[in-house]
């Protein structure tokens, strides 16, 4: 498989979805920035993403109390962005087809993240349009949700966390974030910790590396984590 990488300039685009979640984590991050239960979906080759998020926040259309959009949420989509889609966790429909991913290649968005459900896989990879969804569904959107705001900070809940200390805590995606994902899962960092994970993240590749190369020359995982992580 080839791989390729959807990004801008930041430096975060030059580490994986894993270096990134060990550094937030040692930054004091419960959960790793990782958006848990999501997985790549298309295309079929190997991709990675880092981008801006643009988020997106849908309700049960029971709820007649959450706001109205005047526009589709893809048509206002900044360049460069994520889509980051949070869905009504009983919701079993997709959220996103074929159509938004061709309205989101035309607003120049690079990707969807989706905590919830896609549809029309076939017409995702044949567009090379990079989707991450907890999964799949044959019915769309109506009548079962609505978007109902965008660019709103999202809480996005792991499935089934159930509650007590030992719950996966829920990741908080605010507008402008930064989103890596690749074929490992995604992770959200935050605008304000850009330049302490990066630092971290390159700290923890190099001493990976060390560990791998000794690993690789028979001497022991064990005794490689002492030497170069100190445990």
């Amino acid at each position: 498989m080839s791989t390729s990488t959807r990004s801008s300039t930041c430096p975060l685009s030059q580490f994986s979805a894993c270096e990134i979640s060990d550094a937030l984590i040692k930054l004091g991050s419960p959960n790793g920035g990782h958006i848990p239960d999501v997985h790549m979906l298309s295309p079929t080759s190997q991709v990675k993403i880092c981008a801006p998020a643009y988020t997106v926040q849908m309700v049960l259309t029971s709820d007649k109390s959450a706001p109205k959009l005047s526009s589709h949420f893809v048509d206002t989509a900044t360049p460069g962005s994520v889509v980051v889609v949070d869905a009504p966790p009983q919701a079993k429909n997709a959220v996103w087809g074929g159509l938004m991913t061709a309205g989101a290649q035309a607003r120049g968005a690079v990707a969807v993240v989706i905590s919830g459900r896609c549809r029309d896989l076939a017409e995702h990879r044949a567009a090379d349009f990079p989707v991450f969804a907890r999964g799949h569904s044959t019915v769309g959107q109506s009548p079962f949700v609505r978007p109902s705001g965008v660019n709103v900070t999202l809480t996005i809940h792991p499935k089934d966390a159930g509650d007590g200390p030992d719950a996966f805590a829920p990741v908080t995606v605010t507008p402008g974030d930064w989103i890596v994902a690749d074929e490992d899962g995604v992770v959200c960092v935050p605008l304000d910790m850009v330049d302490k994970v990066v630092e971290l993240a390159k700290k923890g590749q190099d001493i990976d590396a060390k560990c791998m190369a000794d690993i690789k020359a028979g001497k022991g995982i064990q005794a490689s984590f002492k030497e170069h992580r100190g445990k």
